[in-house]
């Protein structure tokens, strides 16, 4: 029995015409969740990073050659607004890690493109955050992350995201 258990019974005891079967996977994901991001961000951390400036160089970086794209592109593939992720250039630009530069083929056009600095801070970052992952995932044999994943690949479709 976990913390999760003990507070399903409170609720069947408190409340025991509401069904709170939901609450028992949604309570661990949500802690799971809550433990997972504080480990990431350690890692993060280790390399002058939080989750935000990881993702956007993460996102140049997976990015072909030369690692550059619009901040129109950055948003869509990040899923935030347009002040969001204007912040978040600034902040990696002013650290040194990114250019702001107008697109060659169209100088209206600004394209947000990796310095070498940047290219080799995440490339030893997301060498470190894989083995983190791989650590918090340590506990589960490979048969079940693999079906974690299609289960959670499942419940993402329900929210309108994913094929």
């Amino acid at each position: 029995m976990d913390d999760v258990d003990r507070i399903l019974e409170q609720w069947r005891q408190a409340r025991p015409d509401l069904d709170v079967g939901a609450m028992g996977p949604l309570g661990r994901l949500s802690r799971v969740f809550h433990h997972f991001s504080r480990s990431m961000g350690e890692t993060f951390a280790r390399h002058g990073l939080n989750a935000a400036g990881f993702d956007v160089l993460a996102t140049l970086r997976r990015s072909p050659p030369p690692h550059a794209l619009s901040p129109g592109a950055l948003m869509a593939s990040m899923m935030i607004t347009s002040g969001t992720m204007t912040n978040r250039i600034e902040q990696l630009a002013k650290a040194g890690l990114v250019t702001r530069t107008s697109d060659s083929a169209d100088a209206r056009r600004a394209v947000v493109k990796l310095t070498p600095k940047g290219f080799d801070l995440i490339d030893k970052a997301i060498a470190d955050h894989v083995q983190t992952q791989a650590a918090l995932l340590s506990g589960l044999s490979d048969q079940e992350i693999a079906r974690f994943d299609t289960l959670l690949r499942a419940l993402l479709k329900t929210t309108g995201e994913g094929d």
